[in-house]
């Protein structure tokens, strides 16, 4: 009965984070709707979204590798498609400048360095070893994830607006994170628990 009860808590916070994360992903929809009317990225920043579209890649790559992680896999492999949509978007209505460097960190980060994490250990290491690297740059890149948006803080400050750092997605990352870590708990996954503990504490 305790076995079955734990389960089931584990299927609906596994739920339950999936459709937070859903949110997450979702959230920025408002911005790149707002930067296709106006035709032009303004003062946003890439770096979330090219941050956001990497670390999605890790957490699809440790889903897979990892046994029962089902739901880890799909929700990050549904955010991956909204972020490559909306580094898209950026990419068509930056200005030259930012539109190259948008570009030169979408090559490394969500271009090279994915295929090179995949190869390398898919090659060099076995199962056991593919899902620790593969959790470890998860959670690595989580913290990054969760920290890119800082960068938005010096555009908030310059304008005197808030308006580049939405509130709504501020609140899903922070309901999002205690999501996961009770996931985490339950399933007693130190590498999503670490990470979010990390974003929970900024």
């Amino acid at each position: 009965m305790f076995f079955s009860n734990m389960v089931s808590l584990i299927t609906i916070f596994g739920l339950l984070g999936n459709i937070t994360t859903g949110l997450v992903y979702l959230a920025p929809a408002k911005t790149f709707w707002y930067i296709m009317q106006r035709r032009s990225t303004e003062e946003f920043d890439c770096l979330p979204y090219v941050v956001k579209l990497l670390n999605g890649y890790m957490w699809v790559y440790y889903g897979i590798v990892k046994p029962n992680s089902i739901l880890v896999a799909t929700i990050n492999g549904f955010g991956a498609v909204l972020e490559l949509v909306y580094v898209t978007i950026f990419l068509i209505f930056a200005p030259p400048r930012t539109r190259a460097i948008t570009a030169t960190l979408f090559g490394v980060l969500d271009v090279v360095f994915p295929i090179g994490a995949v190869l390398v250990t898919q090659i060099f290491c076995n199962r056991e070893m593919q899902i620790d690297v593969s959790g470890f740059l998860s959670l690595l890149f989580s913290v990054a994830t969760y920290g890119s948006p800082l960068s938005i803080m010096k555009t908030v400050v310059r304008t005197k607006s808030v308006e580049y750092m939405p509130f709504l997605l501020s609140f899903i990352l922070f309901i999002n994170g205690l999501t996961w870590t009770v996931y985490a708990l339950l399933t007693n996954d130190w590498f999503i628990g670490i990470s979010l503990c990390n974003i929970l504490e900024t």
